[in-house]
């Protein structure tokens, strides 16, 4: 495998955001790099989010204020004010991939190189502006059922297509993989990564904040060859663990 292919990195979403978004945005369902080819999809869900109130504290999976706020927001995307993804996502992956701190010519690379699977916008990059909202994709929402399910031809489609002839490093988890289909004769290497801990089993939760700093390991070294780079990765508690490749 050689160095000079492109690559992509595809992480989930954060639950944990950040509130409101900058003066003067408003999300459309045709922004970002997927909003061509997702468009009619984003407009399905956020039409029965809005038919759903929002959704209840079942789809949501929240109570009190968290149901309040996650149920305004949801009810609001069309039109609202957005943050650029890898400023609005504040979980604990994207607190230890910290993008911010990195000099600009990796900041550039990552915006446009690192993949979120989306319950509701399906595909978006890290610089694509998002508005403020809650939906996973392991979610029931009707009518389309499991989002997982009902995004994964469209969404592998459109995901295939844009990394054609690159290198994906899927860092999902496994709800967020289910609903994308690696293509091996549009994709030039494809690895499903995750973090174990040193005796081999899952790292669950414990893992998140290794997987943010494995992921800014990929964004630092992406010109290098990059099996070499996974099994250069340190971590105290984790190893990296290639699950599916080719």
């Amino acid at each position: 495998m050689t160095s000079q292919k492109k690559l992509f990195i595809l992480l989930p979403p954060s639950e944990g955001k950040a509130l409101s978004g900058a003066t003067g945005t408003k999300f459309k369902e045709l922004d970002g790099a997927f909003g061509k080819s997702l468009a009619k999809q984003r407009a399905e869900i956020i039409n029965a989010l809005r038919i759903e109130r929002g959704g209840s504290q079942k789809l949501l999976g929240v109570s009190g204020a968290h149901l309040s706020r996650a149920q305004a927001s949801n009810i609001s995307v069309r039109g609202a004010k957005t943050l650029p993804a890898c400023e609005r996502y504040t979980g604990v992956v994207w607190d230890h991939l910290d993008l911010g701190s990195l000099p600009s010519a990796l900041q550039k690379f990552a915006n446009k190189n690192i993949i979120i699977v989306s319950g509701l916008l399906g595909l978006i990059t890290a610089s694509d502006p998002v508005p403020d909202y809650r939906l996973k994709i392991g979610a029931s929402l009707a009518p389309m059922g499991k989002l997982s399910t009902w995004w994964r031809e469209d969404l592998s489609l459109a995901l295939n297509k844009h990394c054609t002839d690159a290198i994906v490093i899927d860092l999902l988890p496994q709800e967020h993989s289910a609903a994308f289909m690696p293509s091996e004769k549009l994709l030039s290497a494809y690895f499903r990564v995750d973090l174990a801990t040193k005796s081999g089993t899952a790292g669950g939760h414990d893992a998140k904040a290794a997987k943010g700093r494995l992921a800014r390991h990929l964004v630092i070294n992406h010109t290098k060859n990059l099996e070499a780079v996974l099994k250069s990765f340190k971590d105290q508690k984790f190893k990296v663990r290639i699950l599916e490749q080719f």
